[in-house]
């Protein structure tokens, strides 16, 4: 039996994105296609093969430590943006604001994928699933100057909406309008 199998879920990549200079801005710029090397997304800040540990794994390093970088790429459901939006009180939530790399349609229940699962794209760049991606305070700048006042909900809004983080397992190419599959490993789930 193979260790990955393909899942029944395809989806659709709806938007690519890039934040070049993270301490100038969060938000990302919209881009038509891009190279994901084993870095990351070319361009991006969020690349390189190590980065700084956060918040996120205090339990396990000092802040700052450096670690392997599992968080190249974000990656969020565009059904989720609108749920969150929804929620929010606004018509629309742009990508750009919370600095989203890339946005997929299509795949149910999205920022719950099972870390280690894969989504490849047609060109065989493949990208594999770190963990879901904790809402934080950060988006609510950029989400202010679209909507003021407004940024201090999507904390709240974006719980288990977030999406997911992921690290370039192959590079290649991605572009607006590539079939994402994805594979899931065969595995039961964890038991305390």
């Amino acid at each position: 039996m193979p260790a990955l199998e393909r899942h029944a879920a395809t989806g659709e990549i709806v938007w690519i994105g890039r934040t070049p200079d993270r301490s100038a801005t969060l938000r990302s710029e919209a881009l038509t296609s891009v190279a994901l090397t084993f870095d990351g997304m070319v361009g991006e800040d969020h690349g390189d093969a190590t980065r700084p540990s956060c918040g996120r794994v205090t339990a396990l390093y000092p802040r700052g430590t450096e670690i392997r970088n599992t968080r190249q790429v974000s990656i969020v459901a565009e059904e989720d943006l609108n749920a969150i939006a929804a929620e929010m009180g606004i018509d629309m939530l742009d990508p750009a604001d919370i600095g989203a790399s890339i946005v997929v349609r299509g795949i149910p229940d999205f920022s719950f994928l099972t870390p280690s699962s894969r989504l490849q794209v047609p060109s065989g760049a493949t990208l594999t699933v770190d963990m879901e991606n904790r809402p934080c305070h950060l988006p609510a700048a950029p989400i202010d100057q679209a909507h003021p006042g407004l940024g201090k909900r999507f904390k709240a809004a974006a719980k288990g909406r977030r999406g997911i983080t992921a690290w370039v397992e192959r590079p290649g190419a991605i572009a607006v309008g590539d079939t994402l599959a994805l594979f899931v490993p065969v595995q039961r789930a964890w038991q305390a």
